[in-house]
């Protein structure tokens, strides 16, 4: 890929994240670790082992910044099953990587579109009456 497009896509992203709502940011994070990953496979392909260790790690920080973002306080159950999911991504990548599978890492990607696919049918009177429950809960801590 030439500079010009990295640059242009870098900044494109960056200008989305300055305007983006709770709900883009974390649809952004999930197709950032979805496209390292599907650049991890085509490393694995192609015996480019420090590639294939650059994007699993992005994919996994991203993962764990995914995990870290969750509200273990509100809607515990769904936060909980959440978190053992994302625990499982990250020990499933970890082996990917070291068993260069890409089916492995197929079947982190499946997991996190399914995720994601639900993620995105968030309605917005959805996510703006979540956002008003994070607000009063705010509010009523402070």
């Amino acid at each position: 890929m030439s500079y010009g497009i990295k640059a242009y896509k870098s900044v494109g992203v960056k200008d989305d994240l300055a305007v983006a709502d709770p709900h883009r940011i974390i649809q952004l994070l999930m197709q950032g670790a979805l496209e390292n990953m599907a650049k991890a496979k085509g490393f694995i392909e192609r015996k480019d082992y420090a590639g294939k260790a650059a994007t699993i790690s992005k994919s996994m920080a991203i993962i764990s910044a995914l995990q870290g973002s969750l509200d273990m306080k509100a809607g515990a159950e769904i936060s909980d099953n959440l978190s053992a999911l994302y625990d499982f991504m990250l020990n499933q990548l970890t082996v990917a990587s070291r068993e260069q599978s890409q089916s492995k890492i197929q079947e982190v990607m499946d997991l996190l579109l399914t995720i994601k696919s639900a993620w995105d049918q968030i309605s917005v009177a959805d996510r703006e009456k979540g956002y008003a429950m994070r607000t009063e809960l705010a509010q009523g801590v402070a």
